[in-house]
Order: structure tokens, then C-alpha cells, then sequence
């Protein structure tokens, strides 16, 4: 038994397809999800979601979100989602840098809560380009 996966982001349904494992980023830490999964229903961090079918596992970067689990049903709705494919390696990681020293420079409450937004959805662009 599989579960079937769908992404969608408010654009479009970016992934849609049958895995046997997944691992989520979610606002407490790493879920793993297998068929028949007890149902639930999780806000998503911002990171990377991990695919397994068979042996071969795929990452896909979530800007977060929330996710259904029902009935080996996987719903993932994200504000973005990402792939290698579509991300420039040289760019995300300048991206990544700035954004790095953006946070070690911010101040005050406002600043840093935007700069450590920023530098989770570079760190997780970057995570992405690295592992492929």
C-alpha cells in the first residue's frame, strides 16, 4: 500500500503522485508518514519534505504551509514549494549568504523576525540545491 501525494501552492498542484514514505518539516520538528498513517493535521515549517518511492528519495523545499493526512491521503498546501530543477545552485547559494549575514546583522524585533524568515526559506533553497 502507497500514499498518494498532492502539493498544491495557490498557483498550481506542484506534485501529485504515489510515494511509499514521506518526511515532513513541521512546526515541531521532522513527521514521518507511512500508509495507513493515523489521521492528522499539522502546520508545516519552512524546509525541505523528503519522497521516498522505493529506493530513491526526492526532496522538495516547503515555504510553509499545512498538511492532511487521511486515509493514505497526503494534502500539503503550501504558500511555495520548490525543486532542484527550477533553482540556479550560484544563486541560491549568494541568496543564502546574504541572507545569513542579514540575520547575524539584524536588530530590533521587527528586523529580526523578518531577516529569520528570509534565512529559513534561503537555508532551505540552499539545502535543496545541495543534496542534488
Amino acid at each position: 500500500m502507497s500514499l498518494q501525494i498532492c502539493i498544491m501552492t495557490p498557483e498550481k498542484v506542484f506534485f501529485n503522485e504515489k510515494a511509499d514514505e514521506i518526511i515532513l518539516p513541521t512546526n515541531t520538528g521532522q513527521m514521518g508518514v507511512l500508509a495507513n498513517h493515523a489521521p492528522l493535521i499539522s502546520a508545516l515549517d519552512i524546509g525541505i519534505m523528503l519522497i521516498r518511492t522505493q529506493n530513491t528519495w526526492n526532496s522538495i523545499a516547503l515555504m510553509g504551509g499545512f498538511v492532511l493526512v487521511q486515509k493514505n491521503q497526503v494534502t500539503v498546501l503550501v504558500n511555495e514549494a520548490e525543486s532542484a530543477k527550477t533553482l540556479n545552485k550560484e544563486q541560491v547559494e549568494l541568496a543564502f549568504n546574504e541572507a545569513k549575514n542579514q540575520f547575524e546583522k539584524a536588530e530590533g524585533t521587527k528586523q529580526k523576525v523578518e531577516a529569520n524568515f528570509a534565512f529559513k526559506r534561503a537555508r532551505a533553497r540552499y539545502q535543496l540545491v545541495k543534496e542534488n
